[in-house]
């Protein structure tokens, strides 16, 4: 007989998929489609939004083909998606008027500097959580009112509508009916208070966006309306809705506040439960929406790592020194050490705790001894180190995790975990189901429809895989992190006005 399957539409940085997970969580099928990575000047990123469309229904249909052919349904779909990616779209049209201008994208960094300067950062901190940073899509919808011709006239008319890209797509879904996102996207906006669950006019007034443009907001598992039946023969209900990040604390199960979990996808995200109380951080990290149900958001402290698979798929694509990321595990191996070669991978700026977008990417200790497996090695390790800076800003405002569950495709990597494990000096906890962001897109729309009756129902979903517990030496530890932290004063440095002498 068949079974009662929950589609999840996972719309992330370098591709968009779709799986169908059966309740128990494992999946049944997987269909994926990779996109175009624009780069039109030194520190953009952009997507061209109808790619991504195209790849949601490519993937989408061979999904809907695959549960009917096995004689399955669709209970419920759940949508995850890279998040403070920015578009701005026509209502009468539903045409972007410009690319979508990704998170990676540094170009707001000067406008940045200036609310910074105007001293504007505590209060954008205060009530949304975040810092002044190009990363998130505030600064990217004024930019594109400002340079995209007849936009902001527009704008004001009340002709256009800003979306993170799950908005984007309901959008679409909806055939225009609906303008919506969930609290986890909203909070990565910089224009919603965290606090009061709202749009904010002060911090819209400020970055001189109508408020019109915005969608509602809702809990992250609630009615999200459907996908039209004209796109893919059955009309199927959205009943889940997160940020990739948020996602995957969700997937992990990590719902009860001091669990924390690690994704390792195009960046690095760790995220820490902290329940109903929103803690302030003093070290730069982010206080955000881990998920919100039943009106009430739940919080967390994130870090935000900006480049870590994507640093292997620069080896892959842009040096061209690997055919596929599986290489990397036996070419760490191969080497006894690093050999003092370090990468610290700011290709398109510094995340947390450091928050610098203008530093870039710089590899140190290279002799003529350096060969592709230690470059390979240090940039598997640049990994491990910037989580490393993560959880020492965490120990500095007061927590300390024991151990951490970790996901995404990087962590198929044993050597990595193992070295992530000795790095951080605490167990690495790997479960049976790593595809835990669209997991938790899965589980948020299976607790709306009904698939799944409480958080407990989640909770026996999670098995471990593998745990990875620390081997290393103290000393050896304290070397390694010695010199990372040069590397990475080296790499800041040069981003400091030289002076002539």
């Amino acid at each position: 007989m068949g079974e009662n399957l929950i589609l999840s539409i996972d719309q992330g940085t370098t591709s968009s998929r779709a799986i169908l997970f059966a309740k128990d969580g494992t999946s049944v099928f997987t269909a994926q489609r990779e996109f175009t990575q624009h780069f039109p000047n030194s520190g953009w990123v952009e997507h061209d939004p109808e790619e991504i469309w195209q790849t949601i229904l490519t993937v989408c249909e061979e999904a809907v083909k695959a549960a009917t052919n096995g004689g399955h349904t669709i209970a419920a779909a759940g949508i995850t998606n890279q998040r403070e990616t920015t578009v701005v779209w026509n209502r009468k049209t539903g045409t972007a008027v410009h690319n979508a201008i990704v998170w990676q994208d540094r170009r707001t960094s000067s406008f940045c500097t200036e609310l910074k300067e105007a001293g504007h950062e505590p209060g954008f901190t205060a009530k949304t959580g975040l810092l002044l940073d190009p990363y998130f899509s505030g600064t990217k919808i004024k930019w594109i009112l400002d340079n995209v011709e007849d936009a902001r006239a527009s704008a004001e008319n009340g002709d256009l509508a800003f979306g993170t890209i799950d908005s984007f797509l309901l959008w679409r879904f909806s055939n225009g009916q609906r303008h919506i996102t969930d609290a986890t996207n909203a909070s990565r906006t910089l224009i919603y208070n965290i606090h009061k669950s709202e749009w904010d006019d002060e911090l819209l007034n400020i970055l001189d966006i109508p408020k019109s443009m915005l969608p509602d907001v809702q809990d992250s598992s609630s009615d999200f309306g459907s996908i039209d039946k004209s796109l893919f023969g059955e009309e199927i209900r959205i009943g889940g809705v997160a940020g990739d990040q948020q996602a995957a604390t969700f997937g992990q199960v990590c719902l009860e506040p001091g669990t924390i979990k690690s994704t390792y996808g195009t960046g690095c995200f760790v995220i820490l439960n902290t329940g109903n109380e929103a803690l302030p951080s003093d070290n730069k990290l982010l206080t955000t929406v881990a998920y919100q149900l039943n009106g009430k958001p739940t919080y967390a402290i994130e870090g935000s790592i900006f480049v870590a698979g994507a640093a292997v798929q620069w080896l892959r694509d842009g040096l061209g020194v690997i055919q596929s990321a599986e290489e990397t595990e036996s070419m760490a191996h191969q080497l006894s050490s690093n050999q003092g070669v370090y990468l610290v991978p700011a290709f398109t700026g510094l995340g947390a705790p450091y928050w610098n977008p203008d530093a870039r990417g710089a590899l140190f200790g290279l002799t003529r001894d350096t060969g592709i497996e230690q470059i390979v090695r240090a940039t598997l390790e640049s990994v491990a180190f910037q989580t490393y800076d993560l959880f020492k800003a965490m120990a500095d405002d007061g927590v300390t995790p024991t151990k951490v569950r970790v996901d995404g495709g990087m962590v198929q990597n044993n050597w990595l975990c193992q070295f992530l494990a000795d790095i951080l000096n605490i167990p690495v906890q790997r479960p049976m189901q790593t595809e835990t962001t669209a997991l938790g897109a899965a589980y948020l729309a299976g607790l709306h429809c009904g698939v799944y009756k409480s958080h407990q129902d989640l909770a026996a979903n999670w098995k471990i895989d593998r745990e990875f517990t620390p081997t290393m030496e103290s000393a050896e530890r304290e070397n390694l992190l010695g010199d990372w932290k040069n590397a990475v004063a080296g790499v800041i440095h040069q981003t400091q006005p030289q002076r002539n002498t």
